[in-house]
């Protein structure tokens, strides 16, 4: 076929997950990187890319709701306080008065903890049919509150404050994921079957995203956030789409919250706040909105933040003693949390001002700069 190199013709061409040649090739070669890497890493980095792969399936739920369907929601860290205490409760046997139905097949209670957040998000669907805009943040907002107090309160599910309970046990077909030892005749470590598994997951839970945007429903969710008068119009149910976007939403959040457990010892009810549910938000801004792929860079990065805030906090302590010259104190030490903070407030007004697309955004630009060179349009 003569013309342009690479123009969709079709609808199912400009709705394909990989259009081209190279897209497949370069993702096949990023498969074979990311799960030939943990035989380079180390433990604490293994262990950083693991909680980097949850926080990128929780942004991605994130995006479906907000990005795509156009409903702002700041409630994600209780969606995700339900998906990880649902998983506790399953897979820990009772103990000390926190009650558990010990259940450690990883199979089960995993997609039992995505179901009982979509659950909730079910029940919180239909505020959403009420409700837009800033009202919508605020009601969902309120979410974090409540659950909050209610897990300080229930201690025989959560084991009290400064107690917490046992994080989720994780057994995969009779091999324990939380301990080294062979797999299939090699040995494989802890961290690294923490490493594949959870990779596993978020490639699944990515194309059936990726697959979601394609059908009917994604459409749907698309001329919502545009114009939901003017879908209403064409015969889009608002209620439904809603529905399917909060619920969705919210397994993906159940999802993420329970692989984060999985890879720590203990979970506490302090853990899930505002400030996570913030978290999420920034993944998404700085990720790119209404992009799988964008979710996904953006949880990686978030993830790996603690690491690559090691070497900013060296430069940064000693220009802010410089800077902050009215402060009482001598010495300004810069810790780990305010440097985060500090980065994530950056990060947001930058790509809210400079590039509202986020990461990915900036990929679209220089990507479409280099196809056109030397042209300019």
């Amino acid at each position: 076929m003569r013309g342009r190199p690479r123009m969709v013709t079709s609808y199912q061409e400009a709705m394909s997950i990989f259009r081209t040649g190279t897209t497949r090739f370069w993702f096949v070669v990023l498969l074979v990187v990311a799960f030939a890497a943990p035989l380079r890493l180390s433990n604490d980095l293994e262990l950083l890319f693991v909680a980097s792969f949850a926080y990128a399936i929780g942004a991605i739920g994130l995006n479906l709701v907000t990005g795509y369907a156009g409903q702002i929601s700041l409630g994600h860290a209780f969606f995700l306080a339900v998906g990880a205490y649902t998983a506790a409760v399953v897979s820990s046997a009772s103990r000390g008065g926190v009650y558990g139905f010990g259940i450690s097949e990883v199979l089960i209670w995993l997609p039992i903890a995505g179901l009982m957040a979509a659950l909730f998000g079910l029940i919180v669907g239909p505020i959403a049919t009420r409700l837009r805009g800033l009202y919508l943040a605020i009601v969902t907002l309120g979410l974090v509150f409540v659950g909050e107090h209610v897990l300080r309160e229930w201690n025989s599910l959560t084991g009290g404050i400064g107690f917490g309970r046992s994080a989720p046990a994780g057994t995969l077909l009779g091999f324990n994921l939380k301990a080294s030892g062979e797999v299939f005749g090699m040995d494989i470590p802890a961290n690294t079957r923490l490493y594949w598994f959870t990779l596993v997951c978020l490639i699944v839970l990515a194309f059936g995203a990726k697959n979601l945007i394609r059908s009917r429903y994604g459409r749907a969710f698309a001329a919502v956030r545009d114009r939901d008068i003017a879908a209403e119009i064409m015969g889009v149910n608002l209620t439904r789409t809603k529905l399917i976007a909060f619920a969705v939403s919210s397994f993906y959040a159940g999802i993420a919250g329970a692989l984060l457990g999985l890879r720590i010892a203990n979970i506490e009810p302090t853990n899930y706040n505002l400030l996570l549910s913030i978290l999420f938000i920034a993944m998404v801004l700085i990720g790119g909105g209404a992009s799988i792929a964008g979710s996904i860079i953006g949880g990686l990065v978030i993830g790996l933040l603690p690491r690559l805030s090691e070497p900013l906090t060296d430069f940064l302590t000693p220009v802010l003693n410089a800077l902050l010259f009215w402060r009482s104190s001598d010495n300004f030490p810069l810790d780990e949390f305010e440097l985060r903070t500090m980065v994530y407030g950056a990060a947001l007004i930058f790509f809210l001002l400079v590039e509202p697309r986020g990461i990915y955004g900036l990929w679209i630009r220089v990507r479409n700069y280099w196809k056109a060179f030397p042209f300019s349009y």
